[in-house]
Formats: C-alpha cells, structure tokens, sequence
C-alpha cells in the first residue's frame, strides 16, 4: 500500500490517495478542497482511480469530491447519517466565506462492519459517531484513516451542528482498543499512532481499555 497526501484548503486538511501497488488501482479519501491540486496528485501518481471514500462530510472533507469527479466520473462512498452533515456543508461554507462546490449525494451508502476494497487492498469500516453522526474510519491491518475522530494529541470537535459528545467518548474508546502500533492518518496534523495517543492524549487518557501489543 502506498499512501500520498495532500492539504487542502482553508482548514488545512488532510486529502489522502491510498494506491494498491499490486494493481495500480487507487481510491481517495476526504478530497476536502482544491481540485485542480487533487487532481495533479492522481495524474503524478499514475495510478487508477476507482472511488471516493468519505470519513463525514463537513465541508472540508468534501469540497473538492465534484471538481475531481469531472475528470474521473468514479463512486462516493458515505455513511447515510451523515446525509444532513452535507446538505448543510453549503450553508457552513458560506458562514466562513469559503468558495464552496456542493457535491451530489454519494452513489453508495457505508456501514460499520462492512469492507470496502481498492485493488487487493480490504479495509473495514469502523463508525465512529461524535465529530458527526455518520463519521466513519477506514482501517487495513495496523493502518488507519481516521478523518476528525483523533488528532495527535487532541480529537475532533462535538459542538458543531450534529455534533454528539457522548457518541464521541464511546468512538475514541473503540479506537482506543487498537492495536497501539497502529498508524493513524487523520483529517488535520501529522499522522500518530494509538500507542502514543493512548499514553499522551488528554481526551484518551483515563479511557478503560484493554491495550494490545503488536506481535515481537
């Protein structure tokens, strides 16, 4: 698996092309804002792309989706609850004075438990409501992408519209419980793993868990 990013965007987010090497074939996930750069990613990369994967959709996760989407007409993926979060992202753009392109509505809806695959690549579909109520996270193996659940050192936020503070406490108690040498790429900041978060965050610290170790 090779991962190449891309920060985008007025929030500075982080927009991901997860490429199977085996095949060539890749998908993105939260391409957040600046198309024409999300673009030039894909093209330099020469890789595939087959879809589009959203981890939620607040506005900086999802403003670039229709600008790619004219080169390489390809299938979004979202978990349905969060449909409110993107018929609002418009009217969120605005509040901010953020140039906005509504996407349309996601082809295909997502649910916890289920697999996705690019290439020969599988990874679950974990949701993790609070940041907003349909927010997933995308692991395979020891690798996680986990949009505005967990940040190096801090996590996302519950009091936007949507927003569930106590679904968010049971979400970082799931991502707690992977395994520590697991490497987490997240929506803002550099990337992190659950065995540094789990010592150091604030917002983990205290959560009871059961810590697992990679094996020697």
């Amino acid at each position: 698996m090779k991962v190449l990013s891309k920060t985008v965007g007025a929030f500075q987010e982080n927009a991901y092309l997860v490429i199977d090497e085996a095949t060539n074939e890749a998908v993105f996930i939260d391409p957040g804002a600046e198309p024409d750069a999300l673009i030039e990613l894909v093209r330099k990369s020469g890789a595939e792309l087959r879809a589009i994967w959203l981890t939620h959709a607040h506005l900086d996760h999802v403003g670039g989706i229709a600008g790619v989407r004219r080169v390489w007409r390809v299938p979004v993926h979202m978990h349905a609850a969060d449909r409110p979060v993107l018929e609002r992202a418009p009217v969120s753009a605005a509040m901010y004075g953020i140039p906005f392109e509504a996407p349309e509505v996601p082809e295909f809806s997502i649910e916890d438990g289920q697999q996705l695959s690019v290439g020969d690549l599988a990874f679950d579909v974990i949701h993790t409501p609070g940041h907003a109520p349909g927010h997933v996270v995308f692991r395979h193996g020891t690798t996680v992408f986990g949009g505005d659940l967990l940040f190096a050192g801090s996590i996302g936020r519950t009091d936007l519209p949507y927003a569930d503070p106590t679904a968010m406490e049971r979400s970082l108690e799931i991502i707690s419980r992977l395994d520590e040498a697991t490497v987490v790429h997240p929506g803002h900041g550099p990337a992190t793993t659950i065995g540094r978060e789990n010592e150091s965050n604030p917002f983990l610290i205290g959560i009871a868990r059961p810590v697992k170790r990679a094996s020697a």
